[in-house]
């Protein structure tokens, strides 16, 4: 049988394996999914990525994601770039629109292996996140240990940000499985801890739903970017630093979010077939 080819790439150390199922011939599930995500026994990754034809006029593909254990999710902000770098490579142009189930997302070059997306306008309504219950969205009754407090924001996906003192005194690793599943959250939830270290920077952890800890969550940092501004403790433009490095973040006057970062390939290679089930 013939190996299935596929491209590893990384938006800060978030990392994502590429398929490529535009011709249609491509059949995955979540088991398979979480085969390959699999850092002893198969590739490895936080996300699995699998290119579709578009659905909707004006896009260039569809970006179907799937995190590591298996699920598919709505949204990717790191691997939106990584994508539209692919893409635009590819195409020899400088922008292009990434369809994902959360909505069209528009990018451009933004430099040298440097891409910027337009994320679209948060949302933060209690039934937009989505809450189990009506709540003040920047102030959410909600406390674990020393986590209190949050703001919840969907970016395509929900997100709770907790504001700390310090970000690396928190054990993300206990913490955020259990904050992950509360049942505030009925489609579970990616859980950010957020440091303010001057009214444009901030230090971010994120607990990402099905993941873990990842270097770097691009729509992570876009919610604590919102959620940071809603709170009046910064600017509408950010510098968000993770653990794999820096994400510059602009909540624009038009409401979109803008995420600019760096995008890399680490290898290309082929699947075994037998890792599809």
């Amino acid at each position: 049988m013939r190996g299935i080819p596929f491209i590893k790439m990384h938006g800060l150390g978030n990392d994502f394996v590429v398929l490529d199922g535009r011709d249609g011939k491509l059949t995955l599930d979540d088991k398979a999914a979480r085969a390959i995500a699999d850092r002893h026994t198969g590739v490895g990754c936080d996300q699995l990525i699998i290119l579709e034809p578009p659905r909707r006029r004006g896009a260039d593909l569809f970006m179907r994601i799937h995190n590591a254990d298996g699920g598919e999710v709505e949204a990717c902000g790191n691997a939106a770039r990584c994508i539209a770098d692919l893409v635009m490579r590819d195409q020899g142009k400088d922008r292009t629109i990434i369809e994902t189930a959360a909505g069209l997302l528009e990018a451009h070059a933004a430099g040298a292996q440097r891409v910027a997306v337009d994320m679209g306008a948060p949302r933060t309504g209690w039934r937009e996140i989505p809450l189990a219950r009506e709540c003040d969205t920047l102030h959410v009754t909600l406390a674990l240990g020393p986590l209190a407090d949050p703001a919840c924001t969907s970016m395509g996906n929900p997100h709770a940000t907790f504001f700390v003192a310090n970000a690396e005194a928190v054990d993300l690793a206990t913490l955020g499985p259990r904050l992950e599943h509360d049942p505030l959250f009925p489609e579970r939830a990616n859980i950010g801890i957020a440091e303010l270290l001057s009214p444009n920077r901030l230090r971010l952890r994120v607990w990402e739903r099905g993941a873990g800890i990842t270097a770097a969550c691009g729509t992570g940092a876009c919610a604590a970017a919102v959620a940071a501004h809603r709170r009046g403790l910064t600017e509408r433009k950010v510098e968000v630093i993770a653990d794999g490095g820096a994400l510059e973040i602009e909540w624009r006057s038009d409401g979109h979010v803008v995420m600019t970062g760096p995008v890399a390939v680490s290898f290309t290679g082929t699947l075994d077939p037998s890792l599809l089930g």
